[in-house]
């Protein structure tokens, strides 16, 4: 007998407090479409927005040709599922002009529940040199497309 699986591992139901999540999304067929200054413009605008009427915070975070990792936190009431769609919603916006009606995001994302500073610095330090990595920059703080929008901090974790 075959067993079958779903596409995707179930999310995580139960979560105590606030936790800080470590998010990757991608675009679709890995398109190298994201690292524009509009599309920073618009998740700075989109992070910020969300920070004040939300109070989600948007930490740490860096926007790739093809995908963007981010640090995120918000409240008990906070729904990652349901703002990572609003959040590509409001890039693709800045994207599409020049797209049709083609398809911009992977569907789905990565998520992973951050447990301590420690884990986060180890994300972050991993994230910062992606640029460098792929040959962008020769140090990550040349990269224009990565920032920090709320620092997140012990307080969340």
């Amino acid at each position: 007998m075959v067993q079958t699986f779903p596409r995707r591992p179930p999310r995580v139901s139960w979560v105590r407090g606030t936790p800080v999540f470590f998010v990757t999304f991608c675009t679709y067929r890995r398109r190298s479409i994201l690292a524009t200054k509009n599309v920073h413009d618009s998740f700075v605008a989109f992070g910020l927005q969300a920070a004040q009427s939300h109070n989600i915070a948007v930490g740490r975070y860096v926007i790739m040709p093809d995908h963007v990792h981010l640090f995120v936190c918000g409240d008990l009431h906070f729904h990652l599922g349901k703002w990572i769609k609003a959040l590509k919603q409001a890039l693709g916006k800045s994207i599409s002009s020049g797209m049709g009606n083609d398809t911009i995001w992977q569907e789905g994302f990565f998520d992973h529940i951050l447990r301590s500073d420690e884990s986060m610095a180890q994300k972050w330090e991993y994230v910062r040199d992606n640029p460098v990595r792929a040959g962008f920059v020769t140090i990550w703080t040349e990269w224009p497309f990565q920032g920090e929008i709320v620092l997140i901090d012990r307080a969340c974790l």
